[in-house]
């Protein structure tokens, strides 16, 4: 327990017409958590339902994408690139509506709110004839008069609808790839008419939208806006023009809240920003409009989000006057129950988001449809209703020996013992994490140890026997007599036997540098397998240590497997450590003075001189030689394989699989 107080985090707070038990916000995110495409289903109201069971107070869901005046054969656009463009939106369906009221009254009946935002998401239509977002490269249909009059009529449709299902608010989408940002932005709208002009007169759409929206559903909703805090874009509006133009906007009388984020789609700085930029970190602009704001004959609340996963942090937030709500999206994906576990004094006991963005970002670029939401460190994530109906308690205690404690091992450990099992892990190393540790040790990636602190935690709560610097063998297993044996024993280091000269002693792996097992030279050549964050983070770690370094990647380019709102930052920061890129190039021999490479789309070779040390980062292999054993051992009758030691993959596949077995024992 602690006696941590919240004065202000668990105060409920007057929106316009709707009262919010508390200050804590699910602000909308598209996570797809929806099976069926285009409805509400149960899953949907499972994920973000168990939020609102779990205590957050605003619970915004999924976003409600609006239909467009398409021109007569262009077919209907819904893409990473196109954004949502259809005739018909989901909310004129009458069974999408059934579905958002049943959600709306699951939410009601744990106590919290419901604000529905309505979309135009699409860079098919733009005010002025200039690319949407910055990373595209084509030109928008320019808006004229009927269009735009379609536009702002459907904001008043959606929101009659809203209403009928039972929404406390409605919130415009007006930041990022909108047309509501298009029409503030001062690069996406340079029109002469009415529609364009200085801060006062670009608002002018997103105003009517707002008149539009009450004018239809009276007093009865709360009403605000999204907004982007500064535009972060060459001649877009930095946040002295956008507290001008919002200052403008709360001056129409309209708003009730005004909901603040800052950064862009691409990640530099992102608006679903990850472990690389520091908590809460454009917090200022929250504050500053709040004291904007507080000018006025009303209250016009400011709810702030960017990367706030620790309640104490949130109550920090108010009580300092940043803002009067405060957006905690991801902490409710890592851990739905956060909010309650930290009124009740339980914040050991909470799953702390690590920023990793891998739920925000594989939602936005998902690889099927229906796509399956997923969290690293949460497995329920996306498997609500299946874990509503499998999850019991053990109906015979069984004796579980769980070998390795990464990921995997962990959380097959915390759900056995869950359910009732007597545990015991054995770990090698002298602590619970795995390759979490490795992890850790990259420049802005610190928070990855926050998950190694939730498992060491839980393993204590629930009286997990675990034995540290334990070594692992058949004998050692059989002699704590196990019904169960679970081999988490993981992945190690890829080493390329077919590359001449891989062998020489200045040839290290990425692994033994984080962990400080090895030394490098000045000069370092890093040699890149793989495609998403590790050779980033080794070459950031050498390059923060005054190493001279230098990739040579298969891929067309670094990280091709980091989602948009997260590689501009990986990039950002090579490039601001002076990290040089070398894509396409595939290591062929190794020779004490010199690297020949091959290159990956052709067959030109390429000799690189001039380096001190070689790094390989390769992927790894599994470790399943205990389990191999154990199995044609034959003495154990239930024998698992978790995690890394089955297929190395990341860190999400790992947890769900540990706890997945945790589940069937």
């Amino acid at each position: 327990m602690t006696s941590m107080k919240f004065e202000h985090l668990f105060a409920p707070l007057q929106v316009g017409p709707m009262r919010v038990p508390n200050r804590i916000c699910e602000t909308t995110n598209t996570i797809n958590s929806s099976m069926a495409p285009g409805l509400i289903d149960d899953h949907f109201i499972a994920h973000h339902g168990a939020k609102a069971r779990g205590g957050t107070g605003w619970i915004g869901g999924e976003t409600w994408l609006l239909n467009l005046p398409l021109p007569p054969g262009a077919p209907d656009e819904i893409s990473l690139r196109g954004g949502f463009g259809c005739r018909q939106a989901a909310y004129q369906n009458p069974a999408f509506a059934e579905g958002w009221k049943k959600f709306t009254d699951e939410v009601h009946r744990h106590g919290a709110v419901v604000v529905v935002q309505l979309t135009h998401l699409n860079a098919l239509w733009s005010p002025s004839p200039v690319p949407v977002v910055g990373a595209q490269d084509y030109t928008p249909h320019v808006l004229g008069e009927e269009e735009i009059e379609f536009l702002l009529q459907t904001y008043a449709d959606a929101a009659e609808v809203a209403k009928n299902t039972g929404a406390d608010g409605i919130e415009i989408h007006c930041a990022h790839e909108t047309v509501g940002y298009s029409f503030l932005s001062p690069v996406t709208n340079r029109r002469t008419d009415r529609w364009g002009g200085g801060p006062r007169e670009r608002i002018r759409f997103v105003v009517e939208a707002l008149r539009r929206v009450r004018e239809r559903v009276g007093d009865a909703l709360a009403l605000g806006i999204r907004i982007n805090g500064q535009e972060s874009r060459q001649g877009g509006y930095d946040n002295m023009e956008l507290r001008e133009m919002l200052y403008a906007i709360g001056e129409t009388g309209l708003l009730d809240f005004v909901d603040i984020d800052t950064g862009h789609c691409w990640g530099a700085p992102s608006y679903v920003p990850s472990s690389y930029h520091p908590h809460a970190e454009y917090r200022e602009t929250g504050k500053a409009s709040r004291a904007d704001l507080g000018e006025m004959g009303r209250k016009i609340a400011v709810l702030f989000t960017g990367r706030i996963n620790d309640p104490v942090l949130a109550e920090e937030l108010l009580k300092g006057g940043y803002c009067d709500l405060v957006g905690m999206v991801r902490a409710g994906i890592a851990d739905p129950d956060f909010a309650n576990k930290a009124r009740e004094g339980r914040l050991g006991e909470i799953r702390r988001c690590i920023g990793c963005t891998r739920c925000i970002d594989e939602a936005s670029e998902p690889v099927c449809i229906p796509y399956t939401p997923t969290c690293s460190i949460n497995p329920v994530i996306g498997n609500e209703l299946r874990w509503e109906a499998e999850y019991r308690p053990a109906g015979t205690p069984k004796r579980v020996v769980v070998v390795g404690g990464g990921a995997a091992g962990c959380e097959a450990a915390r759900i056995a013992a869950m359910r009732g099992h007597k545990v015991t892990l054995l770990e090698r190393g002298k602590r619970l994490g795995g390759q979490l540790l490795i992890a850790a040790k990259a420049p802005g990636r610190d928070s990855f140890e926050d998950q190694v602190y939730f498992e060491e935690n839980e393993m204590i709560r629930l009286g997990v026997d675990v034995r540290l610097e334990a070594r692992a063998d058949i004998d050692s297993i059989k002699a704590l007599a196990p019904d169960t044996v679970v081999i988490a024993t993981g992945s190690s280091p890829r080493l390329p036997e077919e590359v001449p000269g891989i062998a020489l002693p200045h040839v290290v792996q990425g692994w033994d540098v984080m962990l400080g097992k090895v030394s490098v030279g000045e000069r370092v050549a890093l040699v890149s397998q793989e495609d998403y964050y590790q050779t980033p983070c080794v070459a950031e770690y050498l390059a923060e240590r005054g190493k001279k370094v230098e990739i040579f990647h298969k891929s067309v380019h670094l990280a091709t497997e980091v989602a948009r709102y997260s590689i501009g930052m990986v990039l950002n920061r090579m490039e601001k450590f002076g990290v040089t890129v070398h894509p396409n190039l595939i290591l062929a021999e190794v020779k004490p003075e010199a690297l020949t490479f091959v290159s990956s789309w052709g067959g030109n070779t390429y000799l690189k001189q001039g380096f001190d040390s070689v790094v390989l980062v390769y992927g790894s292999v599994p470790q399943s030689d205990l389990y191999d054993q154990l199995k044609a051992e034959g003495s154990v009758r239930e024998v698992y394989l978790a995690g890394g030691a089955w297929v190395p993959r990341r860190l999400a596949e790992a947890t769900r699989h540990g706890a997945n077995i945790g589940l069937m024992i």
